[in-house]
C-alpha cells in the first residue's frame, strides 16, 4: 500500500465516518429548516444520502478484509453515536443528558464485547 494511505485497519473508519456526517445531515439536518415542504426535505434528504452510500459502501467493502460484518456494523454504531452527539449539540443546540450518556455508554460496553475474543 503506498505510504500517503492510511493503514487497512483505519480507511474503513475513516470512511465510516465521513458516511456518518452525510447520513445524519440526511436524517435530521431538515429539522432545522421545518417551514420546508417535506417532499422537498425527503428529496434533499435522498441526494445527501446518495453521498453517504458513495463512502458507506467503499467502506464495508474495504473494511470486510479487516474486519468481520458485524464489527463493521458496531464501528458504525459506535460512529453513529459520536457524530450524532455532536451534531445534537452543534446543530440543533439540544444538551446531552447524563442519561443520553449511560445510554450512549451501555451501547459501547456492547461494542467491547463484539470485539473481544469469545468468552
Amino acid at each position: 500500500m503506498p505510504s500517503f494511505l492510511p493503514p487497512a485497519w483505519l480507511t474503513p473508519i475513516l470512511l465510516l465516518t465521513l458516511s456518518n456526517v452525510f447520513m445524519t445531515l440526511a436524517w435530521y439536518g431538515h429539522l432545522k429548516f421545518k417551514s420546508a415542504p417535506l417532499v422537498t426535505v425527503i428529496l434533499v434528504s435522498w441526494g445527501i444520502a446518495f453521498v453517504e452510500y458513495c463512502f458507506a459502501v467503499p467502506a464495508n467493502r474495504i473494511g470486510h478484509g479487516t474486519y468481520s460484518a458485524a464489527e463493521l456494523k458496531t464501528i458504525q454504531e459506535v460512529i453513529t453515536l459520536i457524530v450524532f452527539a455532536i451534531f445534537s449539540m452543534v446543530v440543533l443546540k439540544e444538551a446531552l443528558t447524563v442519561n443520553h450518556l449511560i445510554g450512549f455508554t451501555l451501547i459501547v460496553a456492547g461494542a467491547f464485547f463484539v470485539f473481544k475474543a469469545p468468552l
